[in-house]
């Protein structure tokens, strides 16, 4: 029996795809396209509302893997108990970190040097001159040093920084230098003129930037989330911002998307992209490249990659 694939991309735009599987494009429709029991490999739609990602997983009993095009699975956890034991759930790592990386650094940049009150004084026909800090000789934080992490890190190694200090759930040694466990960010986080977030939404990382967090960072020092919205929790961000003593670059914020009239938008030193730090010309032939080999994979029977969890282990 042929098993059905469900793609949010139509199957003859990606080149390829092996053969002896039925696809079936499917993008977050109100109609599926065939009786979800049916689906052995599952494709999450991209930037649709964890609604709908998950509207059809409770009737997938046939389902072997869920593979999400984005590299957090926190919109489709809620609903992993709904399928079998043995279902491999993968993220897409070796998509987004080119995009996300380049975002941080424009963030990162346009908020040191002062780019959005600039944009501001062209609307106003305004000459604003003066001296502006500048990332050379600055102490980088990267709070989660996963692939995004790393990559982040790239392409901040041509700015002559003064360090770039690493933070992951656990401590290890890489090629640039150590990796420090999240029990040491109390240490780091005073001596960090940028602190960046690139963490996965967990548990643990729920609300991670919280009221402590924030007072034990350095005056004038910059908070970068492009991480999830909840990794910061917004009432303490706003507390400290209000009274000018951090700034922040924030691509994802809690609520999201952030409904007019929010505090954030108008709270001063806050540049506010719209979560766009994966939806770029980079993600179309990243997310096809990775789906041709894992569906290869499945075929064949060979292990797949990104493996995030298994159901039931």
């Amino acid at each position: 029996m042929t098993s059905d694939v469900w793609l949010p991309f139509h199957a003859d735009e990606i080149d390829g795809l092996p053969e002896g599987l039925n696809y079936l494009f499917w993008d977050g429709d109100q109609q599926f396209p065939a009786n979800p029991a049916d689906c052995a490999f599952y494709v999450v739609p991209y930037m649709k509302p964890p609604a709908v990602s998950q509207r059809p997983m409770s009737e997938m009993a046939s389902v072997r893997a869920v593979q999400t095009l984005s590299a957090g699975v926190d919109h489709v956890l809620p609903s992993l108990k709904f399928l079998r034991p043995g279902v491999q759930l993968c993220n897409a790592r070796g998509v987004h970190e080119a995009s996300t990386a380049e975002l941080t650094l424009t963030l990162i940049l346009a908020s040191l040097r002062g780019i959005p009150g600039f944009v501001r004084g062209q609307d106003k026909q305004e000459w604003r001159s003066g001296f502006y800090p500048a990332l050379a000789d600055k102490t980088v934080l990267i709070v989660g040093y996963g692939s995004i992490g790393s990559a982040i890190e790239d392409r901040l190694a041509p700015f002559e920084l003064a360090r770039v200090a690493r933070v992951a759930r656990s401590e290890r040694t890489t090629a640039r230098g150590p990796v420090h466990p999240l029990t040491e960010l109390p240490s780091l986080l005073p001596e960090a003129d940028v602190v960046v977030l690139s963490t996965p939404l967990t548990e643990s990382t729920r609300g991670l930037v919280n009221a402590d967090f924030l007072s034990r960072m350095k005056d004038g020092a910059l908070l970068v989330n492009v991480a999830r919205g909840p990794v910061v929790d917004t009432k303490a961000l706003l507390a400290e911002l209000e009274n000018g003593r951090i700034t922040a670059a924030l691509d994802v914020t809690d609520p999201e998307p952030l409904p007019q009239g929010h505090p954030l938008w108008h709270a001063p030193g806050v540049l506010i992209s719209p979560h766009v730090g994966g939806p770029t010309s980079a993600f179309l032939p990243r997310a096809k490249r990775l789906l041709v080999d894992q569906l290869n994979r499945f075929v064949n029977r060979e292990p797949l990659r990104n493996v995030v969890l298994t159901t039931g282990a």
